[in-house]
């Protein structure tokens, strides 16, 4: 018998909901997290491929590596899809990891089962390229698809992790612009708040796998000298009226879920359209995570909503 069942069996679960499978992924990613930073930079940024299936091209879609505003970037066309509808996808990785590469199986799934095109940004990464390199792809990225002749009714902007941050801070900067904005924005265990002031970061600590020291890293290589509540940051802080019907998902267990439930409060008081689901037991970005329970539920309910903001 394994030692993490054998404590198991001492203890109970680590947590009521857990099965002995999730709880021995979680405590994977929980000791991984904890010493990632530990690691060279470039290691890391490797890392995260291990952690996610490898992309493949399969017969049924159409893969084009482009470049949108002078943006890497790859074009997910599902030969089903109407290409009509659009979904741009910002990937999570604390700004300073992840790629279109990590992220295209799961943007792959999301534009099968919403019927949309879909296209995968691989903005720049911190320490590199700190705020506001990332905002600054972002926005060029959608300025380059709108001039292309997408029409911004028929879109949707959706990201996880920091790639939620990401598209909160686009939302409000395109807002604030006066520049079109999608039909809706769906934002997958946001990271919203750069000042780590979420109750949650610390509650969940035994739980998920995104430590206060280690956010704290995160937060060092992207913001360099800009204030951590400025509201491009920390989106959280922003104002939220006039943004777009808005889906955002979190789970339980996760270490920011207070970003996602202040945000839905705030957003709702100033008039936005907004639905927050909260995952039983769920550690951060489930949804990605193969295998993992809800993560179906999450996929299936945020396809949903892209195809509803999408259809016109």
């Amino acid at each position: 018998m394994s030692a993490g069942k054998l404590r198991r069996r001492r203890r109970g679960p680590l947590r009521a909901g857990w099965s002995v499978e999730v709880e021995a992924w979680t405590r994977v990613m929980h000791h991984y997290a904890r010493r990632s930073t530990w690691l060279p930079l470039e290691l890391q940024r490797r890392a995260i491929h291990v952690m996610v299936p490898p992309p493949g091209q399969p017969d049924d879609l159409e893969l084009e590596p482009t470049r949108l505003g002078g943006v890497p970037c790859l074009w997910i066309r599902p030969r089903a899809a109407d290409p009509a509808r659009t979904l741009v996808y910002l990937h999570g990785g604390g700004y300073s990891i992840g790629s279109i590469h990590s992220h295209q199986d799961f943007i792959t799934r999301l534009a099968r089962e919403a019927g949309v095109y879909a296209v995968a940004v691989d903005y720049r990464l911190a320490p590199e390229h700190p705020y506001p390199a990332a905002l600054e792809d972002a926005r060029r990225v959608w300025s380059a698809l709108l001039a292309s002749g997408v029409d911004p009714a028929r879109a949707v902007i959706a990201g996880e992790s920091a790639g939620g941050g990401l598209t909160l801070s686009t939302l409000v900067a395109l807002r604030d612009a006066g520049e079109p904005l999608p039909s809706g924005a769906a934002l997958l265990s946001p990271w919203l708040d750069l000042t780590l002031s979420g109750a949650s970061i610390d509650a969940n600590a035994r739980y998920d796998y995104l430590p206060r020291d280690v956010l704290e890293v995160y937060v060092r290589r992207f913001l360099r000298d800009v204030p951590a509540d400025h509201p491009l940051v920390s989106p959280l802080f922003a104002e939220h009226h006039g943004l777009p019907p808005l889906l955002v998902q979190a789970g339980e267990a996760e270490a920011i879920v207070d970003d996602s439930r202040r945000f839905h409060e705030r957003a709702r008081a100033a008039g936005v359209e907004a639905e927050l689901t909260v995952y039983d037991d769920m550690i951060h970005a489930f949804m990605l995570l193969t295998g993992m329970p809800h993560a179906d539920r999450a996929v299936r309910e945020l396809t949903r909503f892209i195809a509803a903001r999408t259809d016109g």
